[in-house]
């Protein structure tokens, strides 16, 4: 076969006939790398998997197709199916990413357990042999009927695996070490990771197999290989955490069959992951009684209210430009938080090195985490604490002025359930709601208002 060369962009998958300093689509520099393309007529995953998606070769009528088909069930984890949208859809290709270590063999691992009850599961591993795989099984009590193990890289003899066992779920790790001997590419380049994902996209619309694949992240934290292999599956799931932290989070990046704002929240133990189903009480532990520079919010997971803990800490800084960190929170939101507290709460915090963290390795990026992050930053300033049953909740204008937050009600009602008695919200929201019994709302106009409620 003849072979022509392309040059690909390592930040954005974009290719290109020729070689250019700056990438045509995202205009980054020096990021376009040389790749051979071989020419085929067809291509290796058409031609494996019947060339077509569900065998559909003519244009149809939207109300003469069937979706009976698009099926959900249950993986056995309560937190994970949240996040899928209700359960794994027939037929789909899901994508699972996170650092190593992290814990997706162990996840994908651990729903076999109960995927064995009603179906047939292939597990194929590129990474470890069948001995090794059923060790961590047993070490992670899981049944052994209906679960099947292949290690194999070769796209082929996958591919032949799954015609012959014709199983319910396929699950792949990962899509790295995956090559098609048809092309000259190294397994992990992006010709093969591009292939292979093709490849196993028309298995699972053709055949109706769903397929869960492991993938890879680079050092910024995205799944490795070009972009679009994010938008060629049906969900991107990212397990994030910290090694050192035994909490883990998955978290949606993209969903075609539900929302991708939820998130699941897992605990890492001897015996595998635990779930969390209450993220507040886990997020909250360990908080510090009567210490300056932390506040209490409650933001919106999907449709979980989830309790937060913002810390801050303010000291003079020792050169002339102060230092600003931010962790888990928006820079450039805190940066705008620190102008309004200064501008209009009158608190001189310019000449301070800023340092802000969100426990528990939480994202925070809705605005009605403003009111508790400003209430921490004064606190830290002034060094007085923040009352232990307080919480804070409510969108901060650049006049200074409170906004009022959406399903506030919801917010409010896990604030009490976690024991919290006073609540700090903005004056027009609380008229419309019915306080928690044994919640008091404070409610305040401003942050000068918020400010001086806490003194």
């Amino acid at each position: 076969m003849k072979t022509k060369t392309i040059f690909y962009c390592t930040e954005c998958g974009n290719e290109t006939p020729k070689w250019a300093g700056q990438c045509p689509a995202c205009r980054a520099w020096n990021t376009l790398v040389e790749q051979p393309v071989e020419v085929k007529k067809k291509t290796a995953s058409a031609v494996k998997t019947g060339g077509s998606l569900r065998g559909i070769s003519r244009p149809r009528l939207m109300n003469e197709i069937e979706t009976t088909y698009e099926l959900r069930f249950e993986t056995g984890m309560n937190e994970l199916d949240r996040v899928l949208g209700g359960g794994a859809v027939r037929g789909s290709l899901v994508l699972v990413g996170g650092a190593p270590g992290i814990g997706k063999s162990t996840l994908m691992l651990q729903i076999c357990d109960n995927l064995c009850r009603f179906a047939s599961v292939l597990y194929v591993s590129g990474e470890e042999s069948e001995r090794q795989i059923k060790l961590r099984a047993e070490r992670l009590h899981v049944r052994s009927q209906g679960l099947y193990l292949l290690a194999e890289t070769n796209l082929e003899d996958i591919l032949e695996s799954v015609r012959q066992l014709k199983p319910d779920v396929l699950i792949v790790d990962s899509i790295q070490t995956l090559y098609n001997g048809d092309l000259t590419t190294a397994p992990g380049s992006i010709g093969q990771v591009k292939d292979c994902t093709m490849a196993l996209m028309q298995l699972a619309k053709g055949q109706g197999v769903t397929v869960f694949v492991i993938g890879h992240v680079n050092k910024e934290g995205s799944i490795a290989g070009p972009k679009v292999l994010e938008h060629m599956v049906d969900c991107v799931l990212y397990f994030e955490g910290e090694q050192q932290n035994s909490y883990r989070i998955l978290r949606a990046a993209k969903n075609r069959f539900g929302a991708t704002n939820e998130i699941g929240v897992f605990e890492m133990v001897d015996s595998g992951l635990i779930e969390v189903p209450n993220p507040s009480e886990m997020l909250l532990s360990g908080r510090p009684q009567d210490t300056p520079g932390t506040c209490v919010t409650c933001v919106m997971e999907g449709v979980r209210p989830v309790l937060a803990e913002v810390q801050a800490l303010l000291a003079p800084t020792s050169f002339n430009v102060p230092r600003r960190t931010a962790n888990g929170f928006n820079f450039n939101r805190a940066m705008l938080l620190l102008a309004v507290l200064e501008k209009r709460g009158g608190l001189m915090v310019g000449s301070c090195d800023a340092y802000i963290n969100v426990i528990g390795g939480l994202f925070l990026d809705e605005p009605a985490a403003d009111l508790a992050m400003v209430i921490a930053l004064a606190s830290s300033f002034r060094d007085k604490p923040v009352p232990g049953e307080l919480a804070a909740i409510g969108e901060v204008g650049l006049t200074g002025e409170l906004r009022s937050v959406n399903a506030l009600g919801q917010r409010l009602s896990e604030v009490r359930r976690l024991g919290f008695t006073k609540c700090l919200v903005p004056h027009r929201a609380g008229n419309k709601l019915e306080a928690p019994e044994g919640l008091q709302l404070i409610q305040v106009r401003n942050i000068r208002e918020a400010l001086a409620a806490l003194q």
